[in-house]
Formats: structure tokens, sequence, C-alpha cells
């Protein structure tokens, strides 16, 4: 079962590029942020055309996520629980049979949270919050699962180009680090850390000052993994090359492999 995020930043735009890469690493299951649309505009065809089914929940302009996959998808939740009042369409989760039992995935777009010290920064936090509630909700079934997407946060300093040009943005903040480990002392498993502890990979590239060119990069986009679902890992990638293409989005796709049975 091959697990994939990616923050599409404008999936009208991007719609080749998700295609070509649908075709190319033949995920299972795909979550996707920034949509930048709403569900009417979502490329349903391109998806359904690669063999995928869709579930979005889109918002006109920014925000917006989906779940893509090519098996059936049931238990279908838009919105993170715990907040009526929070309209953006930041989370989406579904849940999907295996032989080896069901496998819930989260696909999410946490919220930036910048400039620190406002209700942006508020907001990211509490949203934070409400995610961790949700995940101690899951663990409580002793079920496989995958909380996946742009995070916005960067764990540690070792995900990060440049640590003192960052140390004020919240993505690098030690409320928004402290929030993340809270994920992981729960039980979680950051997959690409589990396979990759000491390497520096980036999965997002500013657009500007040539952040690219210069591999001027941050981590934040991750794939969080439930006990049950760590114990399956097989591996894990960065899709770098997706970053040099034409149009690109700032960010690229980050996929796990578990071994869930036939």
């Amino acid at each position: 079962m091959k697990i994939a995020t990616w923050n599409v930043n404008s999936v009208r735009k991007r719609a080749g590029n998700l295609t070509s890469f649908l075709k190319r690493v033949k995920p299972d299951v795909i979550v996707l942020q920034e949509l930048k649309a709403q569900d009417e505009h979502f490329p349903h065809e391109a998806a359904h055309e690669a063999g995928y089914k869709c579930e979005v929940f889109g918002q006109k302009g920014f925000n917006g996520v989906a779940m893509i996959s090519t098996h059936a998808v049931d238990n279908i939740q838009r919105g993170l629980p715990g907040d009526e009042a929070d309209t953006q369409s930041r989370y989406i989760e579904g849940r999907i049979k295996t032989p080896m039992g069901p496998l819930t995935v989260g696909g999410l777009y946490l919220p930036n949270g910048n400039p620190i010290g406002t209700e942006k920064f508020t907001y990211k936090l509490g949203w934070m919050k409400r995610l961790e509630a949700r995940a101690r909700e899951l663990l409580s079934r002793g079920e496989m699962f995958a909380l996946a997407g742009d995070y916005n946060v960067c764990p540690t300093d070792m995900d990060v180009y440049d640590p003192r040009l960052f140390a004020k943005d919240a993505l690098c903040q030690p409320e928004s680090r402290a929030a993340y480990r809270r994920l992981l002392n729960l039980g979680l498993t950051d997959a690409v850390r589990a396979m990759h502890p000491d390497d520096t990979r980036w999965t997002y590239w500013d657009y500007t000052a040539g952040a690219w060119q210069k591999d001027n990069g941050l981590r934040i986009d991750h794939i969080l993994l439930s006990p049950q679902a760590a114990d399956r890992l097989r591996a894990v990638d960065i899709e770098k090359e997706e970053r040099g293409k034409p149009e690109p989005s700032d960010h690229v796709p980050v996929w796990c492999e578990l071994d869930v049975g036939d």
C-alpha cells in the first residue's frame, strides 16, 4: 500500500503534473493540499482516467484538500473535529480496507501561522491541538492509520536549510515544534525520519530568491504513522525531481509504502 501526500499549490495549474505523477509512481492513495479550487473545479476526469476515485473538500481561491485512491474509500470525513466555527477546508479523512485490516488515512493542510504573535499563530496552535485530539481518538481504535500532509512545521533545525534565518518563522517556533513532538510522543512515527534518520532532505523550496537553484529548502510535508502502520513500513521517498519540472508546485510529493498483504 503506497500512501503519498502532495501540496499541489493549485490543482488546476498542476493537473498535468499530478496525472503524470500518478501514472509514474502509482500510489494507492494520495492526499492533496492547497487545491485553491472548489469541488466542481477539481480535475475529476483526469484522475478517473488514471484509475483513481476522488473525494474532495475544496475551497474557492485558497486551502482545499482531497483524497484520491485506486481503492474504495468509506467513512469519509471532511473537516477536523473540535471547532464547528472553523470553515477552512484543511482536513479530509477516509478508510480503506486491506487484508491486514482497515487503514485510515487523514490528509491535512496545517495552517502556516505567520506572522507569530497574531491570531494566525494562535489558530495554528489551536489546530494542532485539535489534530492531537484526533490522533488520540484514532489511536484508541488500535488500527493502522496515517496522518499525511503539509504540516507547515520544520520539526528540528535539521529540517531547515538556515535555522537562524527562520528563527522567527512560525514553522520553526518552539510552540510549533512542541506540538509536533506531542504527536510523536503519542506513539506516531515520522516515516521519512524512520527510514532516513540522518539525511537533510527537503520537501519545499520557495519560488523566490533562487531557493530551488540554491537548494535552500525545508522539510514541512510529513507522513505520521500509527504503531500498527509503522510496523509495516517498508519504503519511503521524497520525489525531489518534481520541483524541477515545468510549472512546478513549490512542494514535492512524499510517499511511504506499507506491507499490508496482497
